[in-house]
Order: structure tokens, then sequence, then C-alpha cells
């Protein structure tokens, strides 16, 4: 094992990949018993991974210099690689879904692997691999003219991300002008967000005609392996956030227009809880880094010995740069069996939401990478794979002192409103991507006002100070999911639902709710998505009533601390 700075990379064999598919697929219809189809199947696994360890080291190191013509190029040609590979790929998942020994495989590894393969088939073909080579090159070019947007603010040059540390700031008038001054950074290249996401909607819905679907939803929550739930679950969902939390806001929301001494509460003032100022994280990029090794060799054994593999390898970067892709994720390198944490630093507390959020995905990987022998098993869908990053930010709540000393209860009350307060803004994310595949036709103006209506049906209290733009409608743009993860965001508050359950467990009896939270972090993939609820002792977020037990002790700590206090 080597550090993420000198682990080698070449181009990955996509030729090799073509020619392990073709024959394995002829191997698998060849097999004379089951052991040889497992050796067979187990050789396919091992090629992709040299393949996938390499695409994705060359991935990180795309986003960390958007501008680095090398990588750029790499990412290009990787992509439009991978998408001719289709037709090689689809023959050896026939080859495999159709096997004498399909049972076998599923009695040794579970249903849901040959669940995903035959979603695999019906959602990727030969007639749409231009329109994957184009969607991924749109999805490029947005990334890169996120990232390099950037304007002066007070004579810094400054990137959204530099902006939202303003936008904290104790003087009203710094974070209004880092507001405006932000609005107008993305009314600046919403020519160019509009016409890449119009683009997008029309390329998607296309494809799904072609595959036969009723419209591009359908495909998607396929696509996601959403097969246990339909739009109109997610829609009944949605409805209880309006019902339960929607509510809640208003009067949290005055009460922080209250606390804050104002006659109204702007946009801007939102991520400012405490007159005093927010709590901010004590220690360089460094220290706060070795603040979170100690903390998580005090959590536990496995997340010590996890931890200090990540530091040990350097499988993170977190620092802001000029040109370095906006927002954070993890991704793996299954080669190595490493996870690697990426993110964009700013001084705020969102700094050590990544150190638990991220390092909560990390350390699933890192067990299941290590467990699971099927790669496609190691992860699971993202309804589930965010319950393991959201219930680590909980779980980590006792450590908080070494990050922000004195203001640590600071911290976890501005944590748990933040938590609550996004539910929400998640709903009308979801709603709105339901209403552009609806109609793909909608103008840019079309689908302005229709984030505006959602936003004002959900967030009734958004004021943004006059500001056009945003007015009529142009915050959704800010939401890179939206362009680059389609139907991928109500995930995180169904997510949120089941890592809330944890929290409240946490509270009485924080060891049973710490072994069922590794319990399903160890199963990663293995299970549907309602089984691996009942593997974790989770209620179900779509049955009526469970968002009210969910975030009821939530609302009544938020009160004692926040609204009476």
């Amino acid at each position: 094992m080597v550090s993420f700075q000198d682990m080698p990379y070449r181009h990955p064999d996509m030729e090799g990949l073509e020619k392990t598919l073709r024959s394995c697929a002829k191997r698998m219809r060849q097999a004379a018993d089951y052991a040889q189809a497992r050796q067979v199947f187990f050789d396919v696994q091992d090629k992709q991974t040299e393949v996938r360890t390499l695409s994705s080291i060359c991935s990180v190191r795309n986003t960390i210099d958007t501008g680095d013509a090398f990588y750029e190029e790499e990412i290009r040609s990787i992509r439009e690689q991978s998408a001719r590979l289709v037709p090689a790929e689809k023959a050896w998942k026939e080859a495999l879904v159709s096997s004498a020994f399909r049972k076998d495989f599923e009695a040794e590894f579970g249903p849901q692997m040959m669940r995903i393969l035959d979603a695999d088939l019906r959602t990727t073909d030969e007639r749409i691999v231009d329109d994957m080579i184009r969607e991924g090159e749109i999805c490029q070019a947005y990334q890169k003219d996120s990232a390099m947007a950037r304007t002066t603010f007070r004579g810094e040059e400054c990137n959204f991300y530099g902006l939202l540390k303003h936008m904290e700031s104790t003087d009203r008038e710094e974070r209004r002008e880092a507001f405006h001054a932000w609005a107008a950074l993305y009314e600046e290249i919403s020519p160019k967000l509009d016409a890449q996401y119009d683009e997008l909607v029309h390329l998607r819905s296309g494809m799904a005609r072609k595959l036969g679907f009723e419209d591009y939803t359908s495909m998607a929550y396929l696509e996601r392996r959403r097969f246990d739930y339909s739009r109109d679950d997610a829609a009944a969902f949605r409805k209880q956030i309006l019902e339960t939390v929607t509510p809640f806001m208003q009067e949290l929301r005055q009460a922080q227009c209250a606390r804050l001494g104002l006659e109204r509460l702007c946009y801007y003032d939102e991520a400012l809880i405490f007159p005093e100022g927010n709590a901010d994280p004590e220690g360089t990029e460094e220290e706060l880094v070795e603040k979170a090794r100690n903390m998580y060799r005090e959590m536990s054994p496995e997340t010590g010995e996890f931890f200090d593999f990540m530091v040990r390898y350097h499988l993170f970067d977190l620092k802001t740069r000029p040109g370095k892709r906006l927002g954070g994720y993890m991704t793996r390198f299954p080669g190595y069996k490493a996870p690697f944490i990426f993110s964009n630093f700013n001084g705020t507390s969102a700094d050590v939401d990544v150190l638990t959020h991220e390092a909560g995905h990390a350390f699933q990987g890192y067990l299941a990478m290590r467990s699971i022998p099927v790669s496609m098993l190691s992860g699971s869908t993202s309804e589930i794979n965010e319950i393991h990053s959201m219930s680590m930010e909980h779980f980590a709540y006792p450590w908080m002192d070494l990050f922000f000393g004195k203001k640590s209860g600071d911290y976890v009350t501005a944590h748990l409103i933040g938590a609550i307060s996004v539910l929400p803004y998640m709903a009308c994310v979801d709603e709105f991507q339901h209403r552009m595949y609806e109609d793909p036709d909608m103008t840019a103006m079309q689908r302005r006002h229709v984030w505006r209506e959602i936003e004002k049906t959900y967030m009734p209290w958004r004021d943004y100070d006059g500001v056009e733009f945003l007015e009529e409608g142009g915050f959704w743009m800010q939401k890179q999911h939206i362009f680059l993860y389609p139907f991928y965001y109500i995930d995180y508050a169904l997510a949120q639902m089941c890592a809330f359950q944890y929290y409240g467990r946490m509270k009485t009896d924080r060891t049973a709710a710490w072994e069922d939270y590794l319990r399903l972090c160890r199963a990663g993939g293995t299970k549907g998505y309602f089984e691996l609820l009942e593997h974790g002792h989770l209620l179900n977020p779509f049955k009526e009533g469970t968002v009210e037990k969910s975030v009821s002790h939530v609302i009544s700590e938020i009160r004692e601390r926040y609204i009476k206090g």
C-alpha cells in the first residue's frame, strides 16, 4: 500500500477489459459446474477492479484540479471508452444472469446481486452509448464552469465556498454583501448552466424513450436501484416532511430572527445561528485531522484502525483551491481497499462535518471492502449509504469539544438545527426533479418559476432580500446533484430519518445503537433497502407516522437548547 500521491497512474486497460468480458461471457456459458462459474465471475471482477481503481485515481486528480489538461483528457477518454464497453458488459451480464448456476450464486451471495444485474441490463444498451458519452461531457463541463467561477470580495478572490464563510459573519452587512456577490456569481454563469441542464434533461428523456420507458423518472428509479419504492411513495414521504417539519421550521426561523435581533430573517441570516457567532473549529487542517484521529481511536477499535489507515496513506484532499471542484465526496480505490475523502475546507463547522459525514462513508467502505467478496455489494443504494455518514455525525457528538472547545454545545445545537432544517429543501429538490422530467420541454424561466413555487410551499420563510435572480427561482442551480446525479437527493432525507433514530437510541443505550450501526455498515449492499432497514433495526421512512417518530425527539431537544433558551 502506498500513499495517494504515490499511487501510480496509467491509462486503464479498457481494451483488455473488453476482451475479458467477452471471453468470460463465453466461459460462463460453457462452465461445467458452479466452481468453474464462480471462478469466471471473480476473473471478471479482478479485471474490473484494476480498471476501476485507475479510473478512480484519475477522477480524484481531475476534481482536485479541473484545470489539469492531462487528467481532463484522461477523464474524457475513459468516459468515452467506458460507454463503448456497453455491448461487452451487456454480453457478460446476460451470460451471468442466464447462467445455469444463477441459483448457486444467489445461494452464496444473496438475491440482491442478480436483481442489480437484471436492472443494469434494462437500463443500458448500445442504442444510448453516444448519448451517455454526451451526458458525461456536459457534466464535466458543468463541474469545470462552476469550479472556475470566482469573484473579488473585499479585496479577496473567492469562489462559491470562499463566499459561504463570509455568509456566516456576525456582521450583517458582510453577510449581505457576500450573499449578493454569491448570487451575482451564479447569475453570471446561469446562461451556461441553463443550457447545460436543458440539454441534460432532453438527453436523459431521449435515452429513456429509446429503451422503452414511460419517462426518464422510471428509468432513473431503476438505475438508482429503487426496487422497493415508487415515485408515489416518494411523494407521500415529502408530504410527511411538509406536514411535520415545515411547521416546526417556521417556528424555528421566527425564534432565530428574534435571537439575532432582526425585524426579518433573510436567506443570508439563516446560516448564523447565534448572534455572537457560530462555533468555528479550532486548528489548521492538519490539527483537525489529528483531532479526528484521537476521536476515532476513542470511539471504537474499528474506527481507530480505519482512521489510522486514512492518515497513514494520506487518503484526503481537504483544502479549497482555485480550480478545485465544488463540494465533498468519498470514493474508493478498490484495488487498494482504500477509501478517499475529498472536500473544500473553508474554516467553518462544515469542515468538521466532513470529518464525520464523509468519514462515515469511508468507514463503511473500509469495513465492507475487507469482508464482502463481491465488490458490487460492498456498498448499497444511497438511501442506505447516507445512513452510514449521517449517523456518524451524531455518534461523534461526545468529542466535539476537541474541535470547538467551550463552543462544542453551540456546535451540537447548530448541527441539529442544520440536520432538520435541510429536510424541506431536500423535498424541494426531489419534487423539482420529478417536475422537470415530467415536462422536459420547459424553458429556463419556466424551470425557475417551478422552483420558486415549490420552494414557497416547503420553505415559506425564505426571503432573498429582493435579489431578482433568486426571487424568480434561480436558487435551484446551486445544487450540483440536479445536474450530476439525477434524483439523488431525497435519499439524504430518507437517511436522516434513520440517523435520527440512531441518535434517539444513543441517548438511552449508546452501545446498542452502535452495534446496530456497525451491523448495517458491515452488511453493505448485500440486501435490499427494506431488508437492510430491518437488519439495522430501523423504521421504514415511507410508513405514515415514521417522520414524526423520527424527528420528535430532535424537535424537543432543539426547543430546549435554542428556542426556549
